[in-house]
């Protein structure tokens, strides 16, 4: 991703941006997905 992100505001490429803008959606994904998983241990523990 630092590649496209350097491509995208140094170079100015579009194609990079798009490329950006997919990595940090499945890094979103990845991070909800990882929120609800400590969630879940952090209730099984307290009960």
């Amino acid at each position: 991703m630092e590649t496209d992100i350097e491509k995208f505001y140094e170079k100015g490429q579009a194609a990079a941006g798009t490329r950006v803008r997919k990595a940090l959606s499945e890094l979103k994904k990845l991070s909800q997905d990882m929120r609800n998983e400590v969630q879940a241990l952090k209730n099984e523990r307290k009960g």
